[in-house]
């Protein structure tokens, strides 16, 4: 009886082992044990599933699935399935794995939108028959979207949403199966080819948007057969002729977006058989032709944009019967004639573009009748005789922009009483009379350009009730006369200030409360006295032209320590003194120019004046230093001239060799004992094999030194053959957590126009980061090298891409903080590339002089530091243009570009570029012009700037 109670022990000990140890697996739920395991495979930085935990303790109140009551998890009435998974907008990280979502038969929900998911798409997912809605957008997924499985089981599925990742290959042929989908988004990806023929089988459609891939061939006349159908989005791509004749069979189309597409030939009439058709947009194409007048018969149109084709003709008088029309944008094209009366009677018109046309003659005088019209552009044109008198009779009109025609006349008091108005542009005219805007009725007025005109008399006295002014120019008016109106600097939202050529005289008014000017414009006038000393209180001030006037008495040295000063322009006035030595310590100064004053003593040593031009301090002839002649005395040391100054030098350079030599060996010795301090961890991302720590130094032991403007990069070839560029990073350990946490960011970034990160190696006190080694070289190696228009626009457009990316497709966004030419790389197949983005950034924290985190405001706001980071990516991608544009003639031209008239940069420019179309350099100028403004919230967005290389739409508006 022993042996059988010792094994009735055995198996009874086995049992409560089994129990108790183990709760997980007899006391978690199937759902709830996947849900973990899912948890634990993703990257969570902000801890946004720390509420997915069980309880060691099963509370036997709860119901019998315990995620039940997790964020973003719903289950069904009775608590015993799970219906819905909604993981949205928590910067989740990682692949899913398809076994872990297998348990979830009966779920009709999955939403991971706004996350940086990457890798593949688990074909599991398409196992889930009970499926109804797919919203995986705003992610990194990658690689083909299955498209060679049966979905004949998805019987309930009703919505795929995978908007803005990384899929590539074809369009997927399998989703016509599924007769119940009435949504399908794959736009914002990388599917190429041409969109299958069988897309015009789906039997439910209502919304399909296929928009901002590499799509191309011909449109397939098929898709005209879809009758369910009212949203159609497919722009954006590049597809061979023209619009299908079936088009006109879409009978249920509401929306209809072929923008920025390729397309030839004429707009087809029968698009005027869409009788519920309320937006056509069909810019940026290759239309030709007259606008159908059959278009007109389209009642119940709201938004025609057909702008940037190559339209000609009239605007169709038939146009009179479209009463519902609120945007027409006829911009960009070669149409001419005049503007029918017919515009002027469309009673729900509120936008008018027209910009950049043929037009003639005078505009309709009763435009503006309407109580609808909020903006109208019709600049550009050869339009005539004066502003419409009824133009803001509506009272809600916001822009009125009619720059660079032949309009004449004075401004209407409609014009000068129009509280509504946020933007008006006339410059480049032949108006004339006083300026007589009433800023006590304007006061929302943010932007006033009068510049080029013939106007006369002073600047209205009460300019400064205009609260939100930011932008204000009337150069070119030598009429105007006067004195600066007194408490202009302490408009609380005044940026930019241009009188120049106005024939002002006085002194220039104190500065006070000068808390925002950035720009000061008041060159080519008649101003007199000292500069004031209070002009140190600009703390914003970035540049400031006070050239060609008869000031006098010595440079303020205040304005050495403007903080933001990049450009400072004094010349030919009657300066005396010295140039104050505080503009050594000026770090952002980027021009300056003093020449023909009465300057004397030193130029200030610093390494920004010895670089600039002697033009920039020619015509003072007590002025000495570098770049001009060696001041006297110069050469000695410590004031002496002879045989001990010389002395002196010798054995200061000797200590001084000496002592850098110590440093050197110190340096070396702290170097290999910290590269090998600590325990090393290896992180790899998508495209990186999973090497050990001990592979990734080994490879440093032979890793070969590449010399770069951005400081040590290695070249290191890994065990499999991998060749990657190494780059090092030293860390506080405090910091360890937040920086890994910002380069994983970087890591995931992936982007045609970026270069990959491909992982990290890293202890507690250095990092190495490891990217794809691109062996073509950089842009500034390259500069000068012969590239043909279509060349440069490529690479221009791949910088734009990446940037893009970076900015508005990375949530928070990416600052790439360093752009210039040097680090814009080619691929093996020359395509331009981003390198070391975030790094100076990643840099700059752990310095301690800028913030890495997340934000708790919405999409598109940001913290202050990365908003002025971004806005400088900017300004650095316009230089880069300019710099492309002239094959490095102009490097670091931001600032200077905007001092030449734009009809000489334009003319220079296109005689670099044989074989341009003017009017292309003239956009790609525009859009280096418009990123290199000052102040930089003229700027446009990376975003921005994309869409006006590809729509040749202009913000300047």
């Amino acid at each position: 009886m022993e042996l059988p109670y010792s094994l009735f022990l055995s198996f009874l000990l086995l049992f409560i082992c089994s129990t108790s140890v183990s709760p997980s697996s007899s006391t978690t739920d199937i759902f709830t044990e996947a849900l973990l395991n899912l948890k634990s495979e993703l990257t969570d930085p902000q801890n946004t599933l720390e509420d997915w935990s069980i309880s060691p303790e099963p509370d036997p109140s709860q119901p019998a699935i315990q995620s039940c009551s997790w964020p973003g998890i719903t289950c069904n009435g009775n608590k015993t399935s799970v219906i819905s998974i909604d993981l949205s907008g928590r910067i989740l990280s990682g692949s899913l794995s398809g076994e872990k979502l297998a348990v979830f038969q009966d779920l009709q929900h999955l939403n991971l939108s706004y996350n940086s998911f990457s890798g593949a798409l688990p074909v599991e997912i398409f196992n889930l028959t009970e499926l109804r809605t797919l919203d995986i957008s705003r992610n990194n997924f990658s690689r083909e979207f299955p498209g060679d499985i049966s979905l004949a089981g998805m019987k309930n599925l009703v919505l795929i949403d995978a908007f803005s990742n990384s899929f590539s290959g074809p369009l997927p042929r399998n989703l016509p199966q599924v007769e119940t989908l009435e949504v399908l988004n794959l736009a914002g990806s990388y599917f190429s080819g041409g969109i299958p023929p069988v897309y015009g089988s789906f039997r439910s459609i209502k919304f399909i948007h296929l928009a901002g891939n590499f799509l191309s061939g011909e449109i397939p006349p098929e898709l005209g057969n879809l009758q369910t159908l009212t949203h159609m989005e497919i722009g954006y791509n590049s597809y061979e002729g023209g619009i299908p004749q079936q088009f006109g069979n879409l009978s249920a189309i509401t929306y209809l977006d072929i923008a920025d597409a390729n397309l030839s030939g004429p707009i087809p009439k029968v698009l005027s058989n869409l009788t519920k058709l309320e937006s056509l947009f069909l810019f940026k194409n290759q239309l030709v032709g007259l606008i159908p007048w059959e278009l007109g018969r389209v009642v119940s149109l709201t938004d025609l944009d057909l702008s940037d084709n190559l339209i000609s003709g009239p605007v169709p008088e038939s146009f009179s019967g479209l009463k519902n029309l609120r945007l027409l944008s006829l911009f960009y094209n070669s149409m001419n004639g005049t503007v029918p009366d017919s515009v002027a009677e469309l009673p729900s018109l509120e936008t008018l573009l027209i910009w950049n046309n043929l037009f003639s003659g005078p505009l309709p005088k009763d435009l503006g009748k309407n109580l609808k019209l909020e903006w109208v552009d019709v600049s550009t044109n050869y339009l005539v005789g004066p502003i419409p008198a009824k133009i803001c009779s509506g009272g809600g009109l916001l822009k009125l922009i009619m720059f660079s025609n032949n309009f004449t006349g004075t401004l209407s008091p409609l014009v000068s009483d129009c509280a509504s108005l946020v933007r008006l542009r006339l410059e480049d005219n032949s108006f004339s009379g006083e300026i007589p805007l009433n800023f006590t009725l304007i006061s929302d007025i943010s932007y006033i350009d009068l510049s080029r005109n013939n106007f006369t008399g002073p600047i209205p006295s009460d300019i400064s009730r205009a609260a939100n002014l930011q932008y204000f120019n009337v150069s070119g008016n030598r009429g105007i006369g006067g004195t600066i109106p007194t408490g202009i600097w302490s408009m609380q939202s005044l940026k930019n200030f241009s009188m120049s050529g106005c024939n002002v005289s006085g002194e220039i008014p104190a500065f006070g409360s000068c808390e925002s000017v950035s720009v000061i414009e008041l060159n080519d006038n008649a101003l007199s006295g000292s500069l004031p000393e209070s002009i140190s209180s600009c703390r914003e001030l970035e540049w400031v032209d006070f050239s060609r006037n008869h000031l006098t008495g010595q440079i303020p040295k205040g304005i050495a320590r403007l903080p933001a000063l990049s450009a400072l322009d004094l010349s030919r006035n009657n300066f005396t003194g010295p140039i104050p030595r505080e503009f050594r310590d000026s770090l952002r100064l980027r021009q300056f120019n003093i020449s023909f004053n009465d300057v004397s003593g030193p130029i200030p040593s610093s390494k920004v004046f010895k670089s600039m031009d002697q033009s920039s301090f020619l015509g003072n002839e007590r002025l000495c230093g570098a770049p001009l002649r060696p001041c006297p005395g110069s050469i000695g040391i410590l004031g002496s001239k002879g045989t001990k100054g010389k002395l002196i030098l010798v054995l200061l350079l000797c200590l001084g060799l000496v002592v850098l030599t110590a440093l050197l060996a110190l340096g070396i010795f702290h170097f290999i004992k910290g590269s090998r301090k600590g325990h090393w961890k290896m992180v790899s991302f998508d495209g990186l094999p999973r090497f050990t720590p001990n592979d990734i130094m080994r490879s440093f032991e032979v890793s070969e030194p590449i010399p770069t403007p951005q400081g040590p990069v290695s070249k290191a070839v890994l065990p499999t053959g991998i060749t990657v560029s190494v780059k090092k990073l030293e860390w506080d350990s405090k910091r360890m957590e937040i920086l890994s946490g910002f380069i994983t960011r970087m890591g995931e970034a992936r982007h045609p126009n970026l270069t990959r990160l491909l992982g990290f190696c890293h202890n507690r006190e250095v990092a190495y980061l490891l990217y794809d080694h691109l062996p073509n070289g950089n842009l500034g190696e390259r500069i000068g090298a012969k590239r043909d228009w279509r060349e440069k626009r490529r690479v221009i457009n791949g910088i734009a891409r990446g940037l893009c990316y970076l900015h508005n497709e990375c949530f928070p966004p990416i600052p790439h903080g360093d752009l210039k030419s040097n680090i814009v790389v080619f691929d093996e197949n020359m395509e331009p590339r981003l390198t070391e983005f975030g790094f100076r950034y990643l840099a700059r924290f752990n310095s301690g002089s800028s913030q890495i985190g997340t934000t708790e405001k919405g999409p598109g706001e940001f913290s202050g530091a990365i908003k002025e980071q971004l806005e400088m990516d900017v300004y650095n991608f316009g230089e880069i243009i300019i710099e492309v544009l002239t094959n490095g003639r102009l490097a670091s031209a931001g600032d200077s570009i905007h001092n030449k008239p734009k009809e000489v940069l334009l003319r220079e420019i296109c005689s670099e570029n044989a074989g341009s179309i003017q009017e292309e350099v003239q956009l790609v100028l525009e859009v280096a012009l418009l990123c290199t403004e000052r102040p930089a919230s003229d700027r446009p967005t990376a975003r921005d700037a994309l869409k006006l290389l590809s729509e040749h739409k202009s913000l300047r508006k």
